[in-house]
């Protein structure tokens, strides 16, 4: 591992005894790991050899249902089932691709992916972005990059190939530090990667495995796309402000001036421009019809008597709007992506659409081989009842160390971002943790979608500061524009203040949304499960 210190930098240089060691502990555990889904075939093989071992010697636990309640067992016990056996292999053979097919995130992301694709292919999403990071005043313009950061999740690799470079540029233009621009922008597009304003592919992401995890305690238990979206947005723009503070009192006066002599020779070649007079009249025109679709949609569930409200109780809880907002996150990503096209001439026709489309659900081969195996591993988890006996443990653990009040959150949130540090993907990270602290704060009180909210707060502010970020290495080569010989090192110490903001920042937001003030996650979502 390469750390190239430089005179403008002697802070680092004081730190790089203790931070080289971290960074190559960090990539020697990342470095054991095998691709993930190597992982997940490797830890579905293991449920099946520890449920022969324990249940050949009959582990079991008291179920913490009430009596009566669905899933449990009339004599109140929890067995670990075997599937090392010849009835296990019949189930693991019959279910293999029912396992697959019936994954709760498979089809509910690829669905709104199609919408997304469209507002992507069309330019959509890129000039959106272009528009809001270009055309901010100077004093803005900091917590402008965040925040476009943020909302560029929505469309997954464009923030990190469109909008870090982007600011750079900007940053460089304005004669401040292009590495604090790229450090802004990351710290938006990755280190605040679950927050948003919209919902986008990664909320039925979670929300499925979330879901699969939870039917462990409450077989009906239902988490939709939408739950923890009055958090996600609230969070934005606290992100956005925490990133904008790091940057301009910490980042940007460590970094210093910056010296132009050390930029590689393809600096000048660079060249982003503002978006064209065609292309802020698509952006205007979509906006337009984003409007319409928004308020064609409010009129089927804000009337008492909405059409998608909930036929029985006539309320919006459980209604058929929440179960399918991700058909709503589909058209309204794709309609105004459409109209873009249309007017700017990137979409002519539905054949253009189709293509767009088609693009995307390509680059999407390597996530359906993953969810395949981790669909096994979650069915054998369950399966087994591995997953519910250990949650039954480790409540038990927790409330006997007392750590079963809102601070267990601390513990869950620090240990969720440390996980990320190695295993950097967030649907495989929380398709291996979902199915163990799912269960186990269930049981000592808590909702899924609050621990769902918890856990993106982890997996967020630590994607910065990873090695193992599947991003990583695509951002060291952006920055290594401006600082030739800048090594993996540099760009992690400067990042690591907005890691650690982020981690105390959000975290505290958390507490004081959830438990201090008592407001939802997400629309019609308690903080607390009572088992019911």
């Amino acid at each position: 591992m390469v750390q190239e210190q430089t005179n403008n930098q002697p802070s680092n240089e004081q730190s790089s005894g203790w931070f080289s060691r971290f960074l190559a502990t960090v990539e020697w555990l990342g470095n054991l790991l095998p691709h993930p889904i190597t992982l997940f075939a490797i830890l579905a093989l293991f449920i099946v050899i520890l449920s022969g071992i324990l249940g050949y010697f009959d582990v079991a636990v008291l179920d913490p249902r009430p009596l009566g309640a669905k899933g449990r067992d009339p004599d109140g016990w929890i067995e670990v089932v075997s599937l090392l056996n010849a009835e296990g292999l019949q189930r693991i053979v019959t279910g293999l691709v029912t396992n697959f097919t019936g994954f709760a995130p498979l089809g509910t992301v690829l669905v709104a992916l199609l919408g997304v694709s469209v507002a992507e292919h069309s330019g959509l999403l890129s000039t959106a972005m272009r528009a809001m990071v270009m055309n901010a005043s100077e004093r803005m313009v900091t917590i402008t990059v965040v925040l476009a950061g943020i909302l560029s999740n929505t469309a997954s690799e464009l923030g990190y190939v469109v909008l870090i470079p982007l600011a750079a540029m900007i940053f460089h233009s304005l004669g401040r530090h292009p590495l604090a621009g790229l450090a802004a922008a990351f710290a938006g597009v990755s280190g605040g990667y679950s927050a948003n304003l919209l919902l986008g592919t990664v909320d039925p992401l979670l929300s499925g495995i979330t879901e699969s995890a939870a039917h462990m305690i409450a077989p009906d238990y239902i988490v939709g796309p939408e739950v923890n979206w009055y958090f996600m947005i609230v969070s934005t723009f606290v992100v956005a402000a925490m990133g904008a503070f790091v940057t301009e009192k910490i980042v940007e006066p460590r970094l210093g001036k910056y010296d132009p002599s050390e930029a590689s020779v393809e600096l000048e070649k660079q060249e982003m421009t503002a978006p064209s007079a065609q292309e802020k009249k698509g952006l205007k025109i979509a906006g337009l019809s984003f409007v319409i679709v928004c308020a064609l949609l409010a009129l089927t569930v804000v009337p008492e008597n909405g059409i998608l409200r909930n036929p029985d109780t006539g309320l919006v809880a459980g209604s058929p709007f929440l179960k399918g907002i991700v058909a709503f996150i589909f058209i309204t990503f794709a309609i105004p992506g459409f109209v873009y096209g249309k007017i700017v001439g990137t979409m002519k026709n539905d054949k253009d659409v189709i293509n767009a489309m088609s693009k995307s659900m390509g680059s999407m081969g390597l996530y359906i081989t993953l969810v395949f195996f981790a669909a096994q591993f979650v069915a054998f988890f369950k399966w087994t009842n591995l997953g519910t006996v250990l949650a039954v443990k480790g409540a038990s653990l927790l409330t006997a160390l007392g750590l079963d009040g809102p601070e267990v959150f601390i513990l869950f949130i620090f240990m969720c971002g440390l996980v990320n540090l190695s295993l950097g993907s967030a649907s495989a990270q929380w398709a291996v943790t979902a199915p163990i602290f799912v269960p186990m704060l269930m049981l000592i009180g808590y909702s899924p979608e609050v621990i769902q909210a918890a856990y993106r707060i982890g997996d967020s502010v630590t994607n910065v500061i990873s090695p193992m970020m599947s991003y990583f290495g695509l951002i060291l080569a952006i920055a290594a524009r401006y600082k030739k010989d800048l090594g993996m090192g540099t760009l992690i110490a400067t990042m690591l203040p907005y890691s650690i903001t982020f981690f105390v920042g959000w975290t505290l937001l958390f507490y004081i949304w959830v438990f201090w003030l008592g407001m939802p996650v997400g629309p019609n979502v308690e903080t607390l499960y009572n088992g019911g």
